[in-house]
Formats: structure tokens, C-alpha cells, sequence
């Protein structure tokens, strides 16, 4: 039996996985959590994972290959990560940690290998479709940011592709939308807006903001205390979540204001989806990752993402077709980058 690395690297933390290849199945056999800050480099903390597993007791035999997921872009199987001193190269890597090979890759091309490993269990379907396991598949992800890519079947198996969609101007659909669009442009005193800009966390609170400041709903204490303070920490580091605090107020369904803006949110992120699905018709599977729709599940699911999502005109028909689910598993991209090492 052989053994792999995965890695899973940000710039708070690094989740590290050894994995058993028996055959065609991939077994998880130990993993640790690391902050990243802690460490001067990936090697320490590589050499630092293996010899903890070691002392627990695993009985694996020396990892030969490896693959981490990158936050950040990889050229040439090389990345300087944004968040980090570390400046990363898969041969370097190779050599000092005595594997046969390295692989970087960006985190949501880890996320595109993952989805092709996830149980039912791991996955919430939002629309079945008629699935076709020979066409395209395509992810989305809110989170920090919009991640985009999309995968195609070569022989037996997928390539992924990486994508910058998420940087492709916002298309606003109705008159509140423009509103936001205007607002965002005067705000930020720019030319263009991304759907990034209002598809990520990030646009949580732009809507936010731009909901209260037109006296959209009134605004509660607890909330305003949040986001003032977030407000206030410009250019340093954040000491609260007001996306996270927004989106949970509205699933309360106690806070209008919070409610008006996910409403707009989840609207918006099922039309950017939906601009996705009309451009690689993915009828192999339109996958929602990112940490945003699995932690609203029950906003994403009330419909308002799918209304969006198939809203295309005289092009709705071939939305309905195309199935739609929602990953659950936060470690979609630790399962790729292992898929992703096996393949190497």
C-alpha cells in the first residue's frame, strides 16, 4: 500500500492529511491542523505532521507524493503566498521532504479534483436535472471571494480548468440592483463592479450597507455595533465577522434588514451561477461550493437561488436540466488535492 500527502494551505491555517491509496480507494489515515503563521515554512511543518503521526501510532509507511491546495495563484508549480513569507516550489518541496513529487495547485482547482470524490452524504441536491456524465462540470464558490472553474472528461478521467469568472462585471437585474451597483460604484469611486464584489462575503456587507444606508429597514443594535466596528478596522486586521453575524440574523428571520440583504445576496449568487451554466451548459453537474451556501443552507434552499439560477429567458428550459448541488463537506479541497496526488 502506498501513502500521500494532502495539504490544504491558507494563510490562517494548514490542515495536513496522510492518506492510504489502496488501489482505486483513498482512505484517510491521520490529519492535524496547523497555523500557518507559527511555522517559517511548509517543510518544518510537514516534518513537524510526520513525526507527530509517528508518535500517535499510525502505522503508515512514508508518504511519496504529495499535493497541497494553494490559496493563492500557482505558476509553474510554483506559488509566493499572499497571507505568508512562504514561497513555495513543488521541486524544492520534493527534494527536502524526500518525496518523489510535489504538486501545487490553487485551492479552488483542489475544490474542482474534490467534488469527483464526494459521498451523497456530502452533498445537498438542489436540483436533480438529467445529469449526463459525459458533459462539463462546473463550480461556483462564494466565499472570501467567487471562485469559478469547470471540469471536462478526458479518457477516463477529468481535467480541471481554473477560471476568473468571479472578476467578470456584476449584471444587475432589477432596479434595486442598479441602486447597488451606482452605490458601489460612488462608494468605492471606481468604474466597474465584479460580481466578486457582491457574490462573496464581501458583498454580504456591501448589501448590507447599502440597504441601510438607503433606510431600506432599521437597523438593530447588535448588528450596527458589528458592522460599525468592521467599519471602523479598515486596512487592519478584522475582530468581527459582520457577514457572519448578518447571515445569522436572517436566518432567524428576526432582523429585516439582515433578512433584505441575504434575500438579495442568495439572488444574486443563483443569477451568477446561472450566468456559468449557460456558458459551459454543465450537465454533468453544477457544484455550489464555498463556505457561504453551506452555512446558509436554509436561505440558499427557499428558493430564491434557483429561481435565479433558471431565470434566462428563452434559455430557462436548458437550466432546468442541469443538476444543481450544494457541497456540504468544508474539506472538499483536503479530498482533492489526495485525489489530485493519487493522479500524479
Amino acid at each position: 500500500m502506498r501513502y500521500l500527502l494532502a495539504g490544504d494551505i491558507g494563510g490562517t491555517k494548514t490542515i495536513l492529511r496522510l492518506v492510504a491509496a489502496d488501489q482505486a480507494v483513498l482512505k484517510p489515515s491521520y490529519e492535524q491542523e496547523y497555523v500557518s503563521k507559527a511555522f517559517p515554512d511548509l517543510v518544518p511543518m510537514v516534518e513537524t505532521f510526520l513525526a507527530a503521526a509517528k508518535e500517535h501510532g499510525t502505522n503508515f509507511g512514508t508518504p511519496t507524493r504529495a499535493c497541497f491546495a494553494i490559496a493563492g495563484p500557482v505558476v509553474d508549480n510554483a506559488s509566493k503566498l499572499t497571507n505568508l513569507t512562504w514561497d513555495l516550489d513543488g521541486d524544492r518541496l520534493a527534494h527536502a521532504l524526500h518525496l518523489e513529487s510535489v504538486e501545487l495547485i490553487n485551492d479552488f482547482a483542489a475544490v474542482g479534483y474534490g467534488v469527483l470524490g464526494l459521498e451523497d452524504q456530502d452533498v445537498y441536491i438542489l436540483q436533480a436535472g438529467t445529469p449526463d456524465e459525459a458533459a462539463p462540470i462546473a463550480i461556483i464558490g462564494a466565499g472570501t471571494g467567487l471562485g469559478q472553474g469547470f471540469l471536462v472528461k478526458q479518457g477516463q478521467k477529468f481535467r480541471v480548468f481554473p477560471s476568473e469568472g468571479g472578476h467578470a462585471d456584476f449584471a444587475p437585474r432589477s432596479e434595486l440592483e442598479f441602486q447597488l451597483l451606482k452605490y458601489l460604484l460612488d462608494k468605492h469611486q471606481i468604474t466597474r463592479v465584479s460580481a466578486e464584489r457582491v457574490v462573496s462575503g464581501q458583498g454580504v456587507i456591501a448589501i448590507y450597507q447599502f440597504l441601510r444606508d438607503r433606510g431600506m429597514a432599521p437597523e438593530s443594535p447588535d448588528l450596527a455595533e458589528i458592522v460599525d466596528t468592521w467599519e471602523k478596522e479598515a486596512g487592519r486586521t478584522k475582530s468581527v465577522d459582520p457577514a457572519a453575524a448578518i447571515s445569522q440574523a436572517a436566518q432567524k428571520g428576526e432582523d429585516s434588514l439582515a433578512v433584505q440583504t441575504m434575500n438579495l445576496f442568495v439572488g444574486a449568487y443563483g443569477a451568477e451561477a446561472g450566468n456559468l451554466a449557460l456558458k459551459l451548459l454543465p450537465y454533468g453537474g453544477l457544484y455550489v461550493a464555498g463556505g457561504i451556501a453551506a452555512k446558509n443552507l436554509p436561505l440558499i434552499t427557499q428558493g430564491g437561488f434557483l429561481d435565479t439560477f433558471t431565470h434566462k429567458g428563452r434559455m430557462s428550459r436548458l437550466l432546468e436540466n442541469i443538476p444543481v448541488r450544494l457541497v456540504l463537506n468544508p474539506q472538499v479541497g483536503l479530498i482533492g488535492a489526495a485525489r489530485h496526488a493519487a493522479d500524479l
